[in-house]
């Protein structure tokens, strides 16, 4: 049923965001597009409360429930970057606003880089802070380890996108030699 519900919300998350972008730009009626969009936040609480609601009706915790956490610190992470930028696209489709693009070169693009992997930072820091719920609430460090192995998951993950991120800033690209001289950079 979690597995379910994961599926569910993330499908959940792109037709509220489908919705939401239509109605603000095909509608223009901006600030129920903005109401529709910010009801995204409530798909992850549902979740939440349906894998608490599991784990208090006895259900063994499993990779279900540190899947869901995952999901969860995901949403959290970076689910305000990816609302931005499909509204960014959004608003270029239909207004003539130029594409969101981020930079492509130098310090700039380490610093877009830091951003977006602190974003994998704050999901992961969400995601392990409800798993130490979990297994807190459960209370049975015997029944818990699969909790436990999804919290390596997430700073593993965050680790390797750090170090992907720590890439750009050590062997940053540089601009062509043209560009170089149009923008001066």
């Amino acid at each position: 049923m979690i597995v379910a519900l994961i599926i569910i919300c993330e499908v959940g998350f792109w037709v509220l965001l489908a919705a939401g972008l239509a109605t603000r730009y095909l509608l223009r009626m901006p600030r129920l597009g903005i109401a529709i969009l910010l009801c995204e936040p409530l798909l992850e609480l549902v979740l939440l409360v349906v894998t608490a609601l599991d784990l208090k009706n006895g259900a063994d915790p499993s990779w279900k429930h540190g899947l869901a956490a995952l999901y969860i610190g995901y949403t959290v992470g970076h689910g305000h970057r990816t609302v931005k930028w499909l509204d960014g696209h959004a608003a270029h489709r239909f207004k003539g606003i130029p594409v969101p693009r981020p930079p492509r070169y130098g310090k700039a693009r380490a610093l877009h880089e830091a951003r977006v992997w602190l974003g994998s930072v704050v999901g992961a820091a969400v995601a392990s802070g409800l798993l130490l719920l979990a297994m807190w609430y459960v209370d049975d460090p015997g029944r818990t380890s699969s909790l436990e192995a999804w919290m390596h998951t997430a700073w593993r993950t965050a680790g390797i996108h750090g170090l992907i991120a720590l890439s750009y800033t050590l062997f940053p690209k540089k601009a062509p030699a043209r560009e170089h001289e149009r923008t001066g950079v």
